[in-house]
């Protein structure tokens, strides 16, 4: 089957058997089991949404697929997939996540420590956080791509989101990731059309924000 025919296969989903690769001991160990079970599904699950983001974008999208070359002897607690303009990398641009910790999976909007212009896009965000107030109650914000931990935007008091958004203009380590969650043991999980759906209605909730740090 060609690949301009991809949107008809039927798109992988992902298993406990997935999630178990981050309790594999090993740096090793651990990159063998995310190469062999994880990333030919980034590849299917990623190429769809590249070209339905594509479409929603207006431009075209490319897939990125985390590959954790810099490690030495630390194994990674979580991977992902990117999709972002930019054919050649990711980091240094607005991107949209789909990625896995040992316990949750990850839809992120991200805007990461590498991006070098992150002081106008926080203050654009905080010149239009009342729209981030106004995302669905299930969406969270992360400070911080590295760590687990995310917060409902639905209960951050004004003054909070607008403390995260100030440390993200500020702090030069800081990062700001938009999105949802979704617990390993979610049955959505298992299937992939759905998931792929999913993320792609995550997305469409997070354009306004990716067209404002584009700008």
């Amino acid at each position: 089957m060609k690949k301009s025919e991809g949107h008809n296969m039927t798109l992988p989903g992902f298993t406990t058997r997935d999630f178990d690769v981050f309790r594999i001991e090993g740096l090793e160990e651990r990159m063998t089991a995310i190469q062999t079970n994880i990333q030919p599904k980034f590849e299917e699950i990623g190429q769809a949404l590249a070209s339905e983001l594509s479409m929603l974008v207006g431009n075209e999208m490319h897939l990125h697929i985390a590959r954790h070359a810099r490690r030495k002897v630390n194994p990674p607690n979580d991977t992902w997939l990117a999709v972002a303009e930019n054919k050649r990398g990711y980091k240094k641009h607005p991107h949209f996540q789909l990625g896995l910790f040992d316990d949750h999976l990850f839809l992120w909007l991200a805007l990461i420590y590498e991006l070098p212009n992150k002081a106008p896009i926080a203050n654009r965000f905080l010149d239009h956080k009342d729209q981030l107030s106004d995302l669905p109650d299930d969406f969270v914000l992360s400070p911080d791509h590295m760590k687990k931990d995310a917060y409902f935007i639905s209960d951050l008091s004004e003054p909070e989101l607008t403390d995260y958004l100030t440390r993200f203009r500020d702090v030069k380590k800081a990062e700001l990731l938009l999105g949802r969650h979704i617990k390993r043991d979610d049955p959505l999980l298992a299937n992939g059309q759905a998931l792929t759906a999913y993320a792609k209605e995550t997305y469409e909730h997070l354009l306004p924000f990716y067209r404002l740090a584009m700008q």
